[in-house]
């Protein structure tokens, strides 16, 4: 066989390698190896822009925690809300905070502590009789801000019980790694939606605790899905590459996540709309978070054991001591 021969063979055979791994590198899953770790980074951004928020402008604590006046009436029309804020406001020195019903016909009144005007039965009588409404007092309460220095403490105690919990039961469930990129995601959601309460300026009290506790919930839900997909996809398929095996564990179970997270934001969304003011941070919260969670769970939980070194020969050296210990 000739020289020029030669060169021709290896010049096709170099030619198709070239081609093999032009193909490669623009294969589907190369792309959506891409998109996950893009989607990675937009949400190391997110805690970032969160942490920024909640260092410079900080929660907007609500009453519960930081203790104050809440008068409750009743009206016997219904009137609209900005009229009713405009009209209190020109009567009323100092911030307030007003919500209503969806009707608009029962009001509560918020007013931090110290308030150089509170209201009570009184002032409502007087306030009815300028404004002509038709106004029965309810209640007017003062919650005392020892009680919110109390929801303060055991809120973040139980924040991090639960964390270290689910370290502990992820850890022997599945392996370190795992562990640490669902405990990243769980951390992820929690300061999204503490950031987005910061930035945005709305009030945090204890129905947006609720939504934060159930975020939680949810986010550990969805990195055990993961987790256990990842877990099978690397004891079946040694001979990918880790890359390749977490986004085949992704794309498995994305179809699963976003059909969850639709029917969830759904329920979400009619609390928003029906619930009225009272549960309006609480569908803020949860809905933010289930979100941002869906998010997490596909670019975080899987992304982070991948970068600290998860590999198929953990669980390889896992199933050989088990048939180990199976022999008499």
């Amino acid at each position: 066989m000739s020289t020029s021969t030669l060169k021709t063979k290896n010049g096709l055979q170099d030619t198709g390698k070239t081609v093999k791994q032009s193909k490669g590198a623009h294969s589907p899953m190369a792309m959506f190896s891409k998109v996950r770790l893009a989607g990675f980074y937009l949400a190391i951004s997110l805690m970032l822009l969160s942490a920024i928020g909640l260092g410079f402008k900080g929660l907007n604590l609500g009453l519960d925690f930081t203790g104050g006046y809440m008068t409750e009436f009743t009206t016997s029309q219904s009137i609209d809300k900005g009229q009713m804020q405009n009209q209190l406001g020109a009567n009323l020195s100092g911030d307030f905070e007003l919500s209503s019903s969806a009707a608009n016909t029962h009001w509560t009144i918020r007013q931090a502590d110290g308030a150089a005007h509170v209201i009570d039965k009184d002032w409502l009588n007087t306030f009815a009789t300028q404004s002509g409404y038709d106004i029965a007092p309810q209640d007017s309460v003062y919650i005392g801000s020892q009680v919110g220095s109390e929801l303060i403490d055991n809120g973040g105690l139980a924040l991090i019980v639960a964390a270290v919990a689910m370290m502990i039961y992820l850890t022997w469930r599945f392996e370190w790694r795992l562990a640490c990129g669902s405990l990243m995601a769980l951390v992820h959601d929690v300061l999204v939606v503490l950031g987005l309460f910061a930035w945005l300026g709305l009030p945090f009290d204890l129905t947006v605790l609720a939504a934060v506790l159930a975020i939680i919930g949810y986010s550990l839900n969805d990195s055990i899905v993961i987790g256990d997909k990842l877990r099978e996809v690397m004891r079946a398929k040694t001979n990918m590459s880790m890359s390749d095996i977490v986004d085949t564990a992704v794309k498995s179970t994305l179809t699963r996540s976003l059909i969850t997270s639709g029917t969830t934001l759904a329920t979400i969304g009619a609390i928003w709309i029906f619930g009225g003011q009272p549960l309006q941070g609480f569908a803020i919260g949860l809905f933010a978070g289930v979100v941002f969670g869906t998010l997490s769970s596909i670019a975080v939980s899987a992304t982070i054991p991948q970068l600290i070194g998860l590999n198929p020969e953990f669980y390889q050296l896992r199933a050989q001591e088990l048939l180990l210990n199976d022999e008499p």
